[in-house]
C-alpha cells in the first residue's frame, strides 16, 4: 500500500454534460458520474446535485461479504444488512449513520447492485448539519456508461479502487463547475 497520500483531488463538470465530470488526483484523471441535477453551489436534499465546495474524505465502507478490504489510508468500516443513512432532516440523525430494521426508512449501505460496494463518506453538510442541506453525499462505484447519481460521485470499480489507494483523511476534495 502506498504511504503518502494526495494533497488535492479536483473534480470538474464535463463541457455539455453536467452530470459527468473529470476526477483530476496527481497524475490520475479518470471521468466520473455527477448528479443528475448537475453540480450545485445551493445544494438540498433530494435535488439530485452534487455540491460545490471544498471537502474531505473521512470514512472507507466496504462490502466485506463481496470483497476485502480494499486498500486504503482512510480508517475502514464493514457495511452490515443495518447499516443506513438517514436523509430526513426532521431527524436529529439527519446526515449520519444510523441503524435501520428492513421497513425502516434510510439510504441502505447494503445495496444488491453493487454501487455501494465500496463508499468513501465525505464530509458534506456535517460542521455544522443544517438542515435540507444535502445528505448522504458519497463516492461510490458507478453505474454502467457513468449513470448520473442522486448528488454523490461515482467512478468506475477499477478506477475508484486505485483512488482508495492514495486517500486519507488530509486529502482535499475540491468540487467545481
Amino acid at each position: 500500500m502506498q504511504t503518502t497520500s494526495l494533497s488535492l483531488i479536483r473534480i470538474n463538470r464535463r463541457p455539455g454534460n453536467g452530470a459527468q465530470g473529470w476526477l483530476r488526483a496527481g497524475p490520475l484523471t479518470v471521468p466520473v458520474a455527477l448528479g443528475r441535477g448537475g453540480v450545485r453551489a445551493d445544494k438540498r436534499e433530494g435535488d439530485g446535485g452534487t455540491p460545490r465546495g471544498r471537502f474531505h474524505p473521512l470514512r472507507l465502507w466496504w462490502r466485506a461479504d463481496r470483497l476485502p478490504r480494499p486498500p486504503s489510508l482512510l480508517p475502514a468500516r464493514r457495511i452490515s444488512a443495518d447499516d443506513a443513512w438517514c436523509e430526513d432532516p426532521t431527524h436529529r440523525r439527519y446526515n449520519r449513520h444510523v441503524r435501520r430494521s428492513a421497513n425502516e426508512p434510510g439510504d441502505r449501505l447494503q445495496r444488491r447492485d453493487g454501487l455501494y460496494d465500496m463508499i468513501v463518506e465525505i464530509d458534506h453538510n456535517t460542521r455544522p448539519r443544517v438542515v435540507d442541506r444535502g445528505s448522504a453525499v458519497f463516492i461510490h462505484v458507478a453505474r454502467d456508461g457513468l449513470a448520473p447519481t442522486a448528488g454523490c460521485i461515482a467512478l468506475r470499480h477499477r478506477d475508484l479502487r486505485i483512488l482508495l489507494t492514495k486517500l486519507s483523511r488530509k486529502t482535499r476534495i475540491l468540487i467545481h463547475c
